[in-house]
């Protein structure tokens, strides 16, 4: 099991949430801000998960104000921490990120420097997630479903009762 396996099944920081928000708003800035201070406050490696999405932010503010260069560089260094996560982490849908971020980028490189006013921003898609709890299997990594006070892993099997959890996870 990874490092970023197991820093899956915490919670998202307060700041976050609202950071994930505002970015569901189109207001990259503030999502930026947000993003930093829980990526400030928080240890280990779930601070490379929130500069991931802060970065994707900042690229698309740079696509909303023309600069193209600054969207392509921020973009690049977003996927240094958006890399080798799980498709669900804190229940927040990276996968979906990833690929959401890669389709508006792929537009931005076909409009190129001259034409990125006319970039339309309905390839800024929001961002998916539960406030639920995601649990990821501490064997195979998958993720796990929760029923009757009982958490199991559907590929491998494990299992945890609820009372264990806090044990495991917290």
């Amino acid at each position: 099991m990874n490092q970023q396996t197991s820093t899956c099944a915490g919670a998202l920081h307060p700041n976050a949430l609202q950071g994930l928000w505002l970015f569901n708003q189109r207001r990259f800035f503030e999502c930026h801000e947000e993003l930093e201070i829980a990526w400030n406050a928080e240890q280990g490696e779930i601070r490379n998960l929130y500069r991931g999405i802060l970065q994707v932010a900042v690229a698309y503010l740079h696509i909303t104000r023309g600069n193209y260069a600054g969207a392509v560089k921020v973009y690049g260094r977003s996927q240094k921490w958006l890399a080798d996560w799980p498709n669900v982490c804190r229940g927040i849908q990276v996968g979906q990120l990833q690929k959401d971020a890669r389709l508006a980028m792929q537009e931005v490189e076909r409009l190129g420097r001259e034409k990125l006013r006319q970039f339309d921003v309905a390839f800024f898609k929001p961002i998916h997630w539960s406030e639920e709890r995601v649990w990821v299997c501490d064997k195979c990594g998958s993720e796990m479903h929760e029923r009757n006070c009982k958490v199991s892993c559907p590929n491998c099997g494990n299992r945890f009762d609820c009372s264990d959890l806090n044990l495991y996870f917290d």
